[in-house]
C-alpha cells in the first residue's frame, strides 16, 4: 500500500469513505513512510501515534455506522508546529516552550479535525518562524527530500519537506515574508498564501502564549499540497470568520468565472530591476510564457508603473519592524539571536543588493517605535495595496519568480548565498519577490514548474486579485495542465 501515501488528500477521503481501504490502511502507509524516510529528514518534530491510530480506528468505526465527519474523514495531516493542538506539545521551535501543551486547537487545526482529518503530528520549522532555513535549537535542522544537503526552506520547511517525501498529503504552514512560498518552490510541491486576514491565526506563535496580539498585518495562514485541488479544499476547510480573530471579515468565498485559457490576460516579470534571479529560474519561467502562448493565452511582460522595490523594501521593514517589536519575546537569548541575525544580513551578500536590505533604514521603528509612527506606517501601506489593486484590475494574474535562487546548501542563520558568481543577502535571495505581496496582502500560489541541472526544483508564484483566491486556484489549475511539473523526489 505504499502508493497511498503518493495519493492526493481529497482522493483519500473519496477512497476511505467508499470503503476502497480503510483510515487505519492508510495510517499505517503513512506511518511507514515516517518511519522510513524522517530519520534523514526531520521534518515530522512530534510524532502522535498513539492518538492518530485510535482517531483513524474511530474513523472507519463511524464509516461503519453510516456516519460521514467530512471532506477530510480519515485523511492523516500533519500540522505546522507553530499552531497550537490541544494536547500535544507545541514548541515553536523555541526553547521556552519545549513542553508547552496547548488547552485548545489553533482555529485552523480544530477546522481540520471537524472536516475529519487524523493528526499524524507536528512538522519541523525555524525558531519563532524567524528564518528562511528550518533549524532551531530543540531539533535537528530539516533537510531537503531532492537532496539532503540542501536546505528545505522555511519557516515552513517542514512542512514542505513531509509533503513532498510522502509523509504526510497536507499541511498547516503560515506566512509573513514567503514561509510557504518559498519552501514549497524548494521543495516542489503547491503552497499557497491567501488575502490578509482571510484566514484566523487564532492560536498561532510566534506571539508565544502571555504576550500581546500584534501581529495583526501580513501574517497570514496558508497550506501545503501535492496537488491544487487539494489546495482548494484545504483553503474552503479553514478560511472564514472567527470569533476569536473579529478583524477575519465574514465574507463568503468567491466564484470562479471559469474562463479558458484563451481568455485570459495574464501578465508576468522574470526578475525585478533592483534583484537579479539565477538564470535557470529566469529561463524556466519564460518557458511558461512561451508555452502559454502557444495555447493561445495572451501573455505580456508587466510591471506595475511606480512599482520600486527598494520603496516597498522600506515600507514593508517599517511595518515589521512595528508589528513584530513586542509580539517577539525580550529575553537575553532572543534578542541575542536577533541582533546577530541583523548584523549578519546587513554586512554580507553584494554591495548593491545588501544595501536593498540593510536593517539600518529601519533601526529608528526598532528602537523608538512610536503610535504615530505606527499608523503614518499603516496609511503609507493602504497606498501600496490601493495601488496594486488598481495595477491588476486589468490583468488576471501576475507571474513573477518565487525566489532569486533555487534552493541552497544549509548554512549559518541569514548568510549570504553564492549563486552564479553573484552573491546575494540572505533575506534579498528568499524574499525580494515574496515579500511584496505580504505587505499588498494579494493572495499568491506557488506551482511546481522545473527542475535546475542538479534536479533542485523550480516554482513560480502566480499573483491574484485580493479576495478572490477561488479565481485566482481555478486560474492556477488551468495554468498548471499546460506548464506544471510537479513530482516527488526519487527514493521515496
Amino acid at each position: 500500500m505504499s502508493d497511498l501515501v503518493f495519493l492526493p488528500a481529497h482522493q483519500l477521503a473519496q477512497m476511505i469513505c467508499a470503503r476502497h481501504v480503510s483510515a487505519i490502511e492508510v495510517f499505517d502507509a503513512y506511518l511507514a513512510q515516517i518511519f522510513k524516510h524522517n530519520s534523514k529528514l526531520n521534518a515530522i518534530c512530534t510524532l502522535d501515534e498513539d492518538n492518530a491510530r485510535t482517531r483513524a480506528k474511530l474513523a472507519d468505526e463511524a464509516l461503519a455506522r453510516g456516519e460521514h465527519w467530512g471532506a477530510l474523514h480519515g485523511v492523516p495531516v500533519t500540522i505546522k508546529d507553530i499552531f497550537e493542538t490541544v494536547g500535544l506539545r507545541t514548541t515553536a521551535g523555541y526553547i521556552p516552550l519545549k513542553d508547552y501543551i496547548p488547552q485548545q486547537d489553533a482555529t485552523v487545526v480544530a477546522r481540520l479535525r471537524a472536516a475529519g482529518a487524523v493528526i499524524l503530528g507536528k512538522t519541523n520549522m525555524a525558531e519563532l518562524a524567524g528564518d528562511f532555513q528550518s533549524t532551531n535549537s530543540l531539533f535537528p535542522r530539516v533537510n531537503n527530500p531532492w537532496n539532503l544537503d540542501y536546505t528545505a526552506g522555511g519557516s515552513s520547511g517542514g512542512s514542505a519537506a513531509a509533503v513532498a517525501a510522502g509523509l504526510s498529503p497536507l499541511d498547516i504552514g503560515n506566512d509573513i515574508a514567503g514561509s510557504v512560498r518559498q519552501p514549497a518552490t524548494f521543495c516542489g510541491v503547491y503552497g499557497l498564501k491567501p488575502t490578509d486576514r482571510r484566514i484566523s491565526t487564532a492560536g498561532s506563535i510566534p506571539e508565544v502564549p502571555g504576550m500581546p496580539l500584534c501581529l495583526r498585518q501580513m501574517l497570514t495562514i496558508g497550506c501545503f499540497a501535492r496537488s491544487l485541488e487539494d489546495i482548494r479544499l484545504c483553503f474552503s476547510l479553514i478560511a472564514g470568520a472567527d470569533l476569536r480573530r473579529p478583524d477575519v471579515p465574514p465574507l463568503p468565498l468567491d466564484t470562479p468565472s471559469g474562463k479558458s485559457l484563451q481568455d485570459l490576460k495574464i501578465a508576468w516579470i522574470d526578475e525585478w530591476v533592483e534583484v537579479p534571479v539565477a538564470a535557470q529560474i529566469r529561463a524556466a519561467v519564460q518557458t511558461v510564457v512561451q508555452k502559454l502562448a502557444q495555447a493561445g493565452t495572451h501573455v505580456e511582460r508587466w510591471l506595475p508603473k511606480d512599482f520600486d522595490l527598494s520603496t516597498v523594501w522600506n515600507l514593508y521593514g517599517r511595518m515589521e519592524a512595528y508589528i513584530n517589536n513586542y509580539a517577539q519575546p525580550k529575553d537575553r537569548y532572543n534578542v541575542k539571536r536577533t541582533l546577530e541575525l541583523l548584523f549578519r544580513t546587513a554586512t554580507q551578500g553584494d554591495k548593491k543588493l545588501r544595501k536593498l536590505g540593510n536593517f539600518n533604514s529601519f533601526l529608528p521603528e526598532l528602537l523608538n517605535p512610536s503610535l504615530r509612527g505606527y499608523f503614518e506606517t499603516l496609511t503609507e501601506r493602504d497606498r501600496f495595496i490601493t495601488q496594486i489593486d488598481e495595477a491588476l484590475e486589468g490583468w488576471d494574474v501576475w507571474l513573477t519568480p518565487v525566489t532569486a535562487t533555487p534552493a541552497f546548501t544549509h548554512r549559518p542563520a541569514w548568510s549570504a548565498i553564492d549563486i552564479e558568481g553573484k552573491s546575494y543577502p540572505h533575506l534579498v535571495a528568499n524574499g525580494a519577490y515574496t515579500i511584496p505581496f505580504n505587505l499588498s496582502g494579494h493572495p499568491a500560489v506557488v506551482i511546481p514548474i522545473g527542475q535546475t541541472h542538479n534536479d533542485l526544483p523550480i516554482g513560480m508564484q502566480i499573483v491574484g486579485k485580493r479576495w478572490r483566491e477561488m479565481e485566482l486556484l481555478a486560474i492556477a489549475q488551468e495554468l498548471d495542465k499546460v506548464v506544471g511539473d510537479f513530482r516527488h523526489p526519487l527514493g521515496y
